[in-house]
């Protein structure tokens, strides 16, 4: 029962009737004290199942539930260590293995995704956490998240794992379970892929299929060449595909000076960015968007009170509970401030007043910094001087999370080569190389949805 303390600690009801899942991922996330890498309400930084929606709308989840692939998606997501196990490809050794694990650690937890009627109970599919185990009856602890419907009951674990062979109807597979645990550093610390645009769709696509096919059909001779090739061809609104994650907070839960977990979380995010303006290709990619900068790019609107403000109004969005609401937020005044650490280390934060109708949110965005020169040809002031994760920073980013098979189809092989010496994750230092690794499972994850795929094949790549 080691592990039922932690879980019991957050034990919810599902917020509507079809959101087992969400409601028993948010609880197995905040048993694990897994980041969310966002304030949910007040001082506070808590799952919840609104927060859930990166790989399904929460509208649709309402609707129609969640199946057990996309659970799986959203728990990676969310920044969680995640085996998933099907029931057609394990057995009831298997499942009783891992639910003893769990049970005897407080560092795991399992989620059953299963059918009520094996356990002779109203209703059909289900998700629910499990919170122990009984050996000398071999019986499992169900933390129903229906509370509303059931109380935590024990199930034998043989009745539960034939709740689990049941097959879904709407992907005509099996049940299964969950190993969610903590990943030993918060992925996603500085940049993350968004589904929010609707062009999510085709830049995933242009990511994973276009690029090694334009690499295969162009003659291409130098390294400059193949960043020109995929830049100059990224779909429209590719801007909005990948973001770097900004730290927001209310500006009366804050104060003049950062907290201790505040300075150390912007410290690493300084890091990341520090060692992605050390690679080899950083230098190739600014040296492209040097010699285009009079072009029209879509990664050009780089300017930090346009992109503080769009920060303000969605972290405003968040803070209130309505990420992505249709109401209108507008932030009506920016402004940057330098706070000084206690190690006399200049801090950039960006505070905004957003409006929505006739209430007023104070925001505060803190802001990562760079002294990097990027863009020496530009006339403008603006795209002179980046004190932010920019353009030449985020596309370096984006291509070192490339699959490495997008390489093989370049034909002469000393650039092949060398373009896996600058792409290669081995090369990099170990923060930047979990931020990449990360980014490129979400790409995997993105483009699996987007062939519907997503419950077909729930691993993603490392490599």
């Amino acid at each position: 029962m080691e592990g039922f303390y932690k879980l019991v600690s957050h034990f919810q009801t599902q917020s509507e009737p079809a959101f087992c899942g969400l409601a028993s991922l948010s609880m197995v996330l905040n048993a694990l004290a897994i980041d969310p890498g966002r304030k949910w309400k007040g001082p506070w930084r808590w799952f919840d199942e609104s927060m859930l929606d990166c790989c399904e709308s929460l509208e649709k989840v309402k609707v129609q539930g969640i199946t057990f692939g996309k659970l799986v998606c959203l728990a990676q997501c969310a920044g969680a260590k995640v085996d998933s196990f099907r029931a057609s490809h394990s057995s009831l050794d298997d499942f009783r293995k891992y639910v003893i694990k769990c049970s005897m650690s407080d560092e795991c937890h399992v989620i059953s995704s299963y059918h009520r009627a094996a356990l002779k109970q109203t209703g059909n599919g289900h998700f629910s956490p499990i919170g122990g185990y009984h050996a000398g009856k071999d019986m499992a602890l169900v933390l129903d998240v229906a509370r509303f419907k059931y109380p935590p009951h024990w199930i034998p674990l043989k009745i539960l794992w034939e709740g689990m062979n049941y097959v879904d109807e709407a992907t005509g597979r099996t049940r299964g379970f969950l190993l969610v645990s903590r990943p030993h550093r918060e992925p996603g610390l500085l940049y993350t892929l968004s589904c929010k645009h609707e062009s999510w769709i085709n830049i995933a696509k242009f990511l994973m299929d276009d690029v090694p096919l334009l690499l295969k059909s162009e003659d291409i001779k130098d390294v400059h060449q193949v960043v020109s090739v995929i830049v100059s061809s990224l779909p429209s609104k590719s801007e909005q595909f990948i973001k770097w994650v900004a730290e927001i907070r209310r500006r009366e839960d804050g104060g003049p000076s950062l907290s201790t977990e505040e300075k150390a979380r912007l410290a690493i995010k300084e890091e990341v960015l520090k060692q992605v303006q050390e690679t080899g290709l950083f230098k190739y990619v600014a040296s492209f968007l040097s010699n285009s900068c009079s072009k029209e790019s879509p990664y050009d609107a780089d300017a930090l009170p346009v992109i503080a403000a769009s920060i303000c109004c969605q972290g405003a969005e968040i803070l209130a509970g309505k990420p992505w609401s249709p109401a209108g937020y507008s932030c009506q005044v920016t402004c940057m401030k330098c706070l000084k650490a206690e190690d006399d280390k200049p801090i950039t934060m960006v505070s905004g007043t957003v409006v929505n109708g006739n209430t007023e949110q104070g925001v505060d965005v803190l802001i990562p910094s760079s002294n990097r020169k990027l863009c020496r040809n530009c006339s403008s002031p603006s795209n002179y001087m980046r004190m932010h994760p920019a353009s030449t920073d985020v596309l370096t980013v984006l291509l070192l999370s490339l699959p490495s098979t997008t390489w093989t189809g370049i034909k002469d092989e000393q650039l092949l080569t060398e373009i896996h010496s600058l792409v290669s994750t081995e090369n990099l230092p170990s923060l930047l190389q979990e931020e990449v690794l990360h980014l490129r499972r979400q790409l995997h994850l993105l483009k699996r949805r987007q062939e519907g795929k997503v419950d077909q094949d729930l691993g993603a790549p490392h490599s």
